[in-house]
């Protein structure tokens, strides 16, 4: 007999994990819009990368680059070496937000060539922010094309960065709305 649930993932293993996806946030920290696609920039950056583990908020893992894709280890570089894991992009952790953060590694960080594709992908975000009729609409609330706990941490940063826009009066407003906000409070602050 075929195992239906190969993964071992039941209804009620998927509720925990969606319910720790959203990291039990009882409060969510209002964020302005430039922090917003900041953290959400990265975090769907790190979330295109292949990892089948669960992640762990506040540990750190390793991103690498093969010529066919990024993937998402528990190892550190000094451990597998470029020829194995490909080469080392920086350390990412999950955040208590349920975002991620990615510092480069310096070798990445003064690549030209590199830092060129990585300011061509945050410009088309920028436009994908820019055509969007809202700010919440590119949140990634259900994202199929991703594996089981890829897809749990998109559900978590898309809660998360939501509540945070709520919090901040910035949800349901376009990216153009949003950064006028800023531009208002900054004007209100000089004066």
């Amino acid at each position: 007999m075929n195992n239906p649930n190969p993964d071992g993932k039941g209804v009620s293993s998927v509720l925990a994990t969606l319910d720790e996806a959203r990291g039990g946030l009882t409060v969510a920290a209002p964020k302005q819009i430039d922090q917003v696609t900041t953290e959400l920039f990265t975090s769907l950056f790190v979330l295109e990368s292949e990892f089948r583990f669960k992640p762990v908020v506040g540990k750190t893992y390793y991103l690498y680059r093969q010529p066919e894709r990024f993937w998402l280890g528990l190892t550190p570089p000094d451990m597998l070496g470029e020829a194995v894991a490909g080469r080392f992009i920086g350390h990412c952790v999950l955040q208590t937000d349920m975002t991620w953060t990615l510092e480069l590694a310096e070798a990445v960080a003064a690549d030209d060539e590199f830092m060129a594709w990585l300011a061509a992908k945050r410009a088309a975000f920028e436009r994908r922010l820019g055509d969007a009729e809202k700010v919440d609409d590119i949140l990634p609330v259900y994202e199929s094309r991703l594996s089981f706990y890829r897809r749990a941490s998109a559900f978590g940063v898309a809660h998360s960065l939501s509540r945070s826009m709520s919090a901040s009066g910035i949800s349901g407003l376009s990216y153009d709305e949003a950064r006028g906000l800023l531009t208002d409070a900054a004007a209100r602050d000089d004066d």
